[in-house]
């Protein structure tokens, strides 16, 4: 053998893997006096090894000096390998001197909150800690040698300082250096807090307040003495029948409290906080509660004991009008009409659940967990404390006369004086926002994962937004699109020009291994990259070697290079980086939104994305896919979500054969959200599709079948569906019924001099039926006499049928008919 070659740059081990062999490191240990050494790093070459020594530090050793060549405000950085040597190190802390611009990303920084926090840092024995630096040169720095000192110290050893000298160049770095990511500049991304304020987005309006009244756009929440909702309105319609009740039982039966305090907090457009306290000798309650811009009210209540008691049960009860409460999902139910009675034991992933009808509704959920983001199936977090209470708390429905009452219990528990027991719980009153049928119509998605770029022929077939996938050339590499800007932002370039908006697959659950910074993640265990036991691709095997949690694996350009993705660990700075990552793909690559696949954070997240993409470019689009298998229940995970989303892709593992309507409306449309959506699993049902406006999403595979609606589409085109009003049949007010309760029908209505109608009918009997259509001519404005009706061929779809007004239509089980009355 001559030589040892890798496959590709990006496979090779030089120089920072070439391993000093074990008698180098031991005569570099035997020759210094200290107990850890220091060895300041370039950049260029980031610290990959934690067990051993590259053989380029045995070659230039240790050093107490660092240069490195900077620009007027370039944020540089660089590194300082820590070996422990002899002993292990406690508590790493570092400090400076000659410069107050410099940070340490290891030890510390912004967490997801925006709120500061301090790490600890330990290297064992034998052990390298690679800790990574950034300086924050400004563009007022003075040409010439910009020195300080870095002094390491960990309480068992004494200190060591290292002198860092940049030649700083008189050119000025525009871009700080963000548009090379071997620079890793973007480090300082990872302790941002842009997007964290309390500024509206919109569609949303100013809160307003008036005494204990809090209006938001379509909503209002009234507070009692205690801070709880004494009234909740949706669409001028109400949600609550009593007040909202938390309450506490003892063996002497339910406490009743007097009034100690109310007051607000903070109130802004965007955000409206308040405290109220309720108290007697033996329990003492503290409200606190927050209400946004969206709708969201945010709840945590203090229960403090006066003395020590055996209580009952703590529990918040939500008494909901009746004729609101049509419908329920969540705690262990699919989307469905609300049952009259229902009981239920905490089990994952569930902690939520929604009640309510189109035009009013309240989704609540039980907060206090490690983790409170939609429940994948990848996150597992223990039930909140106070409300599962060692399994004695739970959840139940009952009905009574006018009300649907709602009951989360926390069951039996001795409280000692002076303990406390927090609850959380977190309301969001529903509709979120006007439906807008004719956004849906408009704008008809793209979407191929291998080949992003539609045809001409596709264009013709109106769409109007293309997503990019992940694994293809334009977006090659999971979660990560920097890497590949040229090629994507030359194709946003194109097709803006031919009028298309483009959106981009960019999330935070996986993380691709093509990532410059990726050694700099690691040096930061697994704050950012989650643990695991390894595996997978070769290359994670040999680079990473442990502490990764295989994800997905996808070959670029026949193997020429690969995506070998790992799962991050959730809520951590990896969220503050993604929200500079989106401000900086918006403003420079000039992407149009993005596409949300099973994604995992919570709505604050969400919250920020919006608020950075409107920001630089008002009017940009998410649209959010989930796969039922995989979250359970997506609509109800992901409500938290809906303020912020522009359309739902509900999706895999949906059954759209077998779900009966009241499933459809509830989980897959979006419609009592104030949301549309499009259908994928085995290419959708067509017919049930249409009665809440949905089609597929061209031309996606699935299950064998090329998803393609575009003969829909012509339909909608040539009847003008953009310009009608839509009225489904979940509306009092839909012009058009059927004399068969499992025949359900929505009408496209066109009022003016050249009225008309196109009629979505489908089936959910299971067998075919012969059905009659029961028309309300006069709300139409069409005079029967002279109705023309038509059913007009649709290819895959429908044949053409001739009918009059008053015959029956015959309809096979799972399938129906577009017609067209003018």
């Amino acid at each position: 053998m001559v030589k040892i070659e890798s496959r590709t740059a990006f496979d090779s081990f030089y120089p920072m893997e070439v391993c000093a062999t074990e008698a180098e490191v031991n005569r570099l240990k035997e020759s210094a006096t200290e107990n850890y050494l220091l060895f300041p790093e370039d950049r260029k070459y980031p610290i990959r090894m934690s067990g051993d020594l590259p053989y380029r530090w045995v070659q230039r050793r240790p050093s107490n000096r660092y240069y490195g060549e900077a620009m007027r405000n370039e944020y540089y950085a660089f590194q300082i390998g820590v070996y422990a040597a002899k002993t292990d190190l406690e508590d790493i802390a570092i400090s400076y001197s000659g410069s107050d611009k410099v940070t340490c990303f290891n030890t510390g920084g912004i967490d997801f909150e925006g709120k500061p926090f301090v790490k600890r840092v330990n290297v064992p024995r034998g052990k390298v800690q690679a800790l990574w630096f950034g300086v924050d040169l400004d563009r007022n720095c003075k040409r010439g040698l910009y020195s300080f000192n870095v002094t390491i110290a960990a309480k068992n050893e004494r200190p060591q300082t290292i002198n860092v000298t940049l030649d700083v160049a008189d050119t000025i770095l525009e871009d700080r250096g963000d548009s090379q990511p071997w620079q890793h500049s973007r480090l300082r991304w990872l302790n941002s807090s842009l997007g964290i304020n309390d500024s509206i987005v919109a569609p949303y309006i100013p809160l307003q307040v008036q005494d204990k009244s809090i209006r938001c756009l379509m909503r209002e929440v009234r507070l009692n003495e205690a801070g709880l909702p004494s009234a909740i309105e949706a669409n001028h319609q109400p949600v609550l029948n009593a007040p909202i009740r938390f309450l506490v039982e003892t063996d002497a039966g339910i406490q009743i409290f007097k009034p100690v305090l109310f007051r607000y907090i903070t109130i802004s457009e965007g955000k409206v906080s308040w405290v109220a306290e309720v108290s007697n000798d033996i329990i003492s309650l503290t409200c606190n509660g927050e209400m946004e811009f969206d709708g969201t009210v945010d709840y945590t209540i203090k229960v403090k004991a006066n003395m020590e008691v055996r209580v009952k049960d703590i529990r918040l009860e939500i008494p909901v009008v009746k004729r609101t409460a049509q419908y329920f999902m969540g705690m262990g139910l699919s989307g469905r009409y609300c049952p009259s009675s229902y009981s239920w034991k905490w089990m994952g992933p569930q902690d939520s659940y929604w009640v309510g009808s189109v035009n009013a509704g309240l989704h609540c959920e039980l907060r206090g967990a490690s983790y409170s983001g939609p429940l994948l199936n990848l996150y597992h977090p223990a039930p909140p404390s106070g409300w599962y209470n060692a399994n004695k708390g739970g959840f139940a429905i009952q009905t009574f006369d006018n009300t649907v009452l709602t009951t989360t219990y926390s069951g039996e528990r001795i409280l000692k004086s002076g303990e406390e027991v927090n609850y959380r719980f977190r309301l969001l009153v529903t509709p979120v926002k006007k439906l807008n049928p004719q956004d849906q119509f408009d704008n008809r998605y793209y979407h191929n994962g291998k080949n992003p770029a539609p045809s001409p022929y596709d264009l013709s077939s109106g769409i109007r937004i293309i997503n990019v996938h992940h694994a293809n050339p334009v977006n090659p590499y999971i979660n990560y699109p920097f890497v590949a800007v040229d090629s994507m932002r030359k194709f946003v370039d194109y097709w803006h020009t031919k009028g298309e908006k483009v959106k981009i697959y960019y999330t935070i659950r996986e993380l691709t291994n093509q990532v410059p910074e990726i050694w700099a993640l690691r040096s930061l265990g697994n704050e950012i990259l989650g643990d695991g036991n390894g595996g997978g691709y070769p290359w994670l095997q040999e680079h990473y070697v442990d502490h990764y949690d295989v994800q997905w694996f996808t070959p670029i350009n026949g193997y020429q290079t690969c995506d070998a993705a790992v799962i991050t660990s959730g809520q951590s700075r990896w969220y503050n980086y993604y929200i500079e990552g989106l401000r900086w793909l918006v403003q420079h690559v000039d992407i149009d939104g993005l596409y949300l696949d099973d994604v995992s954070f919570d709505r604050d997240m969400l919250k920020r994305m919006r608020k950075v993409m409107d920001e630089i470019k008002p009017g940009c689009l998410l649209d959010l896919h989930s796969n039922t298998g995989f979250s359970i229940g997506p609509a109800n995970q992901y409500t938290e979500y809906f303020p912020y989303i522009n359309k739902l892709w509900f999706g895999e593992s949906f059954m759209y054969d077998q779900m009966p309507p009241d499933n459809w409306l509830v989980e897959v449309s979006g419609i009592p959200f104030g949301l549309m959506g499009d259908m994928l699993q085995g290419g959708g049902n067509p017919w049930r599709g249409m009665v809440y406006g949905m089609t597929v999403r061209y031309p996606w595979g699935t299950e064998g079948v090329t998803c393609d609606p575009r003969d829909i589409w012509k339909i909608w085109d040539e009847f003008g569906i953009d310009k009608s009003v839509m009225k489904g049949y979940w509306d009092s007010t839909c012009p058009v019924k059927t004399n068969n309760p499992d025949v359900l029908a929505t009408a496209y209505v066109r009022k003016g001099e050249k009225g008309k109608m196109l009629i979505s009918v489908a089936s959910w009997a299971s067998s075919t039926t012969d059905v009659r259509l029961q028309i309300d001519w006069k709300s139409i404005g069409i005079n029967p006499d002279k109705a023309l009706i038509t059913v007009p061929y649709i290819k895959n779809f429908q044949e053409i049928i001739k009918i009059a007004i008053h015959d029956t239509i015959r309809l096979s089980p799972a399938k129906g008919l577009l017609i067209l009355v003018e």
